[in-house]
């Protein structure tokens, strides 16, 4: 397939180069309702590896009957031992480390959350409770020389909570950092940020000694808002952006949460302002139309239905 590009005119104050932090596998399949393949989710990843994605989350190391979709994380990680990228995986604890470990990972993450409603319902703690219990997977990460990163849920809204103070963010992300996180994920899990919102946010991290070059943006299109607070956040100097190959994803434990970002609507974004990325929208939008195909069902993204006539919405959608 041969995508069309959007015509490029750059913009002052961007950065040259943007790192997507590809999360389709990980964030997006985990809440699909059937069990995608192994053999399909290694493709997968494969595929967006070869469309110049570098960094690819892969798995999620958790309990097989807490997300089903990804209890096959043993099985996949080993066939993408060839592949010449980075590939983080989720642990929420010591036993999942060591998993990860064993298999040869190197990168990792943790998911805090930044309100009590949902470190209830996704982690069955408080947000200190939470913070102690990755206390260990960070140290022993650390030691070794594993990278870790640190997501933040809900930095924006909460589903139960509604509008999250700022300084809470500010709480939870010195937190982690103080763990030892070596980058750190906001996430606006239910996609109500708005752009003056997040560059409140950054600049107030900033002030608290929690540095823009450590920090990435992981946005959902609840509202139609993921592009437009990435903007935002480029403006002020973030270079590490989340999304998810056709838009999909959400999450299980947030049922308001929708799709993530799509990948192609970052990198249309990002190739129209001449901002760098190594990712060939070609190649990335054939490999969601594959998965959809796989799916049964369109993508989400909205670069994918316009660059692909298979994706177009029927008269009946």
């Amino acid at each position: 397939m041969t995508a069309g590009l959007p015509m490029t005119v750059p913009s002052p104050g961007l950065p040259s180069r943007v790192r997507v932090h590809e999360v389709g596998a990980r964030d997006g399949l985990q809440n699909e309702k059937a069990v995608v393949p192994t053999e399909v989710k290694a493709e997968f990843i494969h595929r967006l590896v070869d469309a110049g994605l570098r960094t690819v989350e892969a798995t999620s190391f958790v309990r097989p009957e807490w997300v089903p979709q990804l209890a096959d994380a043993e099985r996949l990680f080993p066939l993408l031992a060839d592949l010449d990228a980075e590939l983080p995986v989720l642990v929420p604890n010591t036993r999942g480390l060591e998993r990860a470990l064993s298999l040869g990972a190197r990168r990792i993450a943790v998911f805090a959350s930044v309100t009590e409603s949902f470190a209830k319902a996704n982690l069955n703690r408080t947000v200190d409770e939470s913070l102690a219990m990755f206390e260990p997977v960070v140290t022993a990460a650390r030691e070794r020389k594993v990278h870790v990163r640190g997501y933040l849920s809900m930095c924006f809204g909460d589903p139960w909570e509604g509008a999250v103070p700022i300084r809470q963010v500010v709480r939870v992300a010195k937190a982690l950092r103080e763990l030892g996180c070596d980058e750190l994920s906001l996430g606006d899990t239910i996609g109500t940020a708005t752009p003056g919102h997040v560059r409140a946010l950054l600049t107030e991290l900033n002030a608290e000694g929690v540095p823009t070059d450590v920090l990435g943006v992981h946005f959902h299109d609840t509202y139609g808002q993921a592009l437009s607070n990435t903007l935002a956040a480029l403006q002020h100097g973030v270079t590490t952006v989340d999304a998810s190959a056709g838009g999909l994803g959400g999450c299980p434990f947030a049922k308001s949460a929708t799709g993530n970002l799509a990948t192609e609507d970052l990198v249309w974004m990002l190739d129209g302002l001449g901002v760098e990325t190594g990712v060939d929208l070609g190649r990335l939008t054939a490999t969601s139309v594959w998965l959809a195909e796989r799916l049964g069902r369109p993508s989400p993204s909205r670069t994918v239905r316009a660059l692909s006539p298979s994706q177009a919405p029927s008269h009946k959608e």
